[in-house]
């Protein structure tokens, strides 16, 4: 399946990364960078657009993993094995926590190190250099945190339209008449 005299197109995406956890995060990164949301997707050709991650200062871990998620490196001398916990990355390169979550859902192969890793541009902070190349309504390719962790969880049922009625007993709850 080829697509001759087509050439590829290069979107660029800004992400959003605040409240957002870093491991569903890094998944839907990875996805645009290899291309996988196009049509025209093949898997040995490099079809993946550009994307802008700023706010990488404000992700979340679930669980304990701030406190024990370690990141490792060997510094290439004897005994010279590092580690840092994930809270002490955080504050010390934020960008570095994304972009290894990133990273580690590619493939390594000569497609990721010379094509697809030069296309992820992660910022610490709001403010970014990649204003022109954005489009003017750029939309965040990203769908917001789940709504358990947004505080407007419901359970899909009419009674359950708020927070306060979770655990109420079912007789007490007022039922949502129709109007016509």
């Amino acid at each position: 399946m080829s697509f001759p005299g087509q050439a590829v197109q290069r979107a660029w995406h800004l992400v959003d990364a605040s409240n957002q956890t870093v491991g569903r995060l890094a998944g839907q990164v990875a996805q645009i960078l290899r291309g996988k949301h196009k049509p025209t997707f093949q898997p040995n050709k490099d079809m993946g657009d550009y994307v802008v991650v700023i706010n990488a200062e404000k992700v979340h871990f679930s669980g304990k993993k701030w406190n024990q998620k370690l990141y490792r490196w060997h510094t290439g001398y004897p005994g010279g094995l590092k580690e840092r916990p994930a809270k002490d990355m955080l504050e010390r390169k934020p960008e570095e926590v994304l972009k290894k979550a990133i990273l580690g859902m590619l493939k390594r192969n000569n497609l990721r190190h010379q094509s697809i890793e030069p296309r992820l541009r992660i910022y610490a902070g709001p403010s970014h250099p990649h204003t022109a190349q954005l489009p003017l309504d750029s939309t965040i390719a990203i769908p917001s945190p789940p709504r358990a962790r947004s505080g407007d969880f419901h359970f899909g049922l009419a009674s359950y339209n708020s927070q306060n009625t979770v655990g109420m007993d079912p007789s007490k709850i007022p039922l949502q008449t129709k109007k016509a």
